[in-house]
């Protein structure tokens, strides 16, 4: 079969890849040059030409000669020539269910699915660890993978993960879930819902609300955080629920190093040494595990030994004194739930830019770390289109109400970073929060210990 995928963006490249998989002919065609993406994307549509993919990119005209059907991305719109083109010939187009479904074909093993605002990442590694200390072989998906996650499970499918492995885990963002929207779910988790992406969605929360809903549909058994009750329970009567010290089905309290948990069949504590957010995710993840019927003995076992993710709350050491604390908070419940814990200490803050491809408030981030924190370095440096706006970093500076606050803009997150050592003495915390660890956690994390260590020499 002769396919043409029309975009070569977030949801054509897993589609492309997967169909070439399949051993049918695939072009992939995109008005874009190849130098325009972004370098990592570059590295996959060469990855997917050595594959096999034909890559037409640069082409605002693509023929339909000899193709039998067409994969169209969700933002091309009806009226683009390329899609009347295809309209007029009357070709078959495959949807995103079609596609959702024949990936479920091509996974043999129960799915674990978890979304979600904030925590889903978290939640998943916590849940994967579990598994794998009950003996289970898992093949888990999350954004420490690949901020697409829909492209981690499609490369896990061509690479045989999928045939190897006893359970699959994945995580699984709005994006993800709009694109693999018929998968089997075994269990679905739902870590809460709250306002963000919504320029995504034309500003509306219902509609953002009912993407993260469509786990629910897909779910044999659906357990969602106890705060998102009110929105489960007019959907899903037979939903469980979990909560720290809420009357729900799965009740964890969190104690000096210590987790407890209290479920239908009883109740045990485990030593955590962990902090902040990690309980509630613990007690998320925890939840699916003991549903699925993994051991009590196994949870306390994993979440005992449990040593955090990359840049969640990562201590990544000391430098002149100071502690330096990576966390990629960036939604205002979970920025609070991290400037909570440091709020007897000395912090000096830097931040990142806080629009990827959303939009966000950043006057709502200025009041909010003004009323922890008295130093705030913000950077003006937008990932997404590689562009300095200071206009960002100073509407958060701008918010902030404390008149001792001292506030920096800079030009980037390396300078940021090395400027906290000019306004930090030993004993301070250095803290970083922002989204840019999740956007694209390899390359910001190299532009943050890059200015720590100049700062750390620059300011010794």
């Amino acid at each position: 079969m002769n396919y043409l995928v029309i975009g070569a963006g977030n949801a054509g490249r897993p589609v492309a890849r997967l169909l070439n998989n399949q051993n049918h002919k695939v072009i992939i065609t995109d008005p874009k040059q190849l130098s325009d993406f972004k370098q990592d994307v570059q590295s996959i549509l060469k990855q997917m030409e050595k594959e096999g993919v034909i890559l037409d990119l640069g082409n605002d005209n693509p023929s339909i000669d000899g193709i039998d059907k067409v994969y169209k991305a969700p933002s091309l719109p009806d009226s683009a020539p390329i899609a009347k083109k295809v309209a007029e010939a009357n070709l078959e187009v495959i949807t995103n269910e079609d596609f959702s479904k024949m990936v479920n074909d091509l996974i043999p093993v129960d799915i674990i699915g978890i979304t979600g605002t904030m925590g889903k990442t978290t939640t998943t590694f916590i849940t994967t660890s579990i598994f794998k200390q009950a003996g289970y072989k898992v093949w888990s998906c999350s954004s420490l993978v690949n901020n697409l996650v829909s492209e981690a499970i499609i490369d896990g499918i061509v690479k045989g993960k999928a045939q190897n492995c006893d359970i699959a885990i994945f995580e699984l963002p709005h994006g993800t879930i709009g694109l693999l929207n018929e998968l089997d779910i075994k269990i679905g988790l739902l870590t809460n819902i709250a306002e963000d992406h919504l320029s995504e969605f034309g500003g509306s929360l219902e509609k953002y609300q009912q993407r993260k809903l469509i786990l629910e549909k897909m779910s044999e058994t659906f357990i969602a955080n106890n705060s998102c009750r009110d929105i489960i329970a007019p959907v899903r009567g037979n939903a469980l629920y979990y909560a720290l010290d809420d009357d729900c089905d799965f009740i964890g309290t969190a104690g000096d190093e210590k987790l407890t948990l209290k479920y239908s069949k009883g109740e045990f504590t485990t030593p955590f040494h962990m902090v902040s957010y990690f309980f509630e995710n613990s007690v998320g993840a925890s939840s699916v595990a003991l549903t699925y019927g993994v051991s009590p003995e196994d949870i306390t076992d994993a979440l005992s030994e449990f040593k955090g993710l990359p840049a969640h709350m990562e201590d990544v050491g000391e430098y002149n004194g100071r502690k330096v604390i990576l966390d990629s908070a960036f939604l205002y419940d979970g920025m609070k739930i991290t400037l909570e814990y440091f709020k007897d200490d000395n912090v000096v803050l830097f931040l990142d830019h806080f629009d990827t491809l959303s939009k966000r408030d950043k006057t709502e981030v200025g009041q909010l770390v003004g009323q922890y924190v008295d130093v705030i370095i913000a950077s003006g440096f937008n990932e997404v289109n590689q562009t300095v706006e200071m206009d960002a970093a100073y509407e958060v500076l701008d918010a902030i109400e404390n008149p001792s606050a001292i506030k920096v803009a800079t030009r980037d997150i390396t300078e940021a970073a090395a400027l906290t050592f000019k306004y930090s003495k030993p004993g301070d915390i250095i803290l970083h929060m922002g989204p840019l660890i999740a956007y694209d956690r390899i390359t910001t994390v190299e532009k943050i210990m890059k200015g720590l260590e100049e700062g750390s020499k620059k300011y010794e």
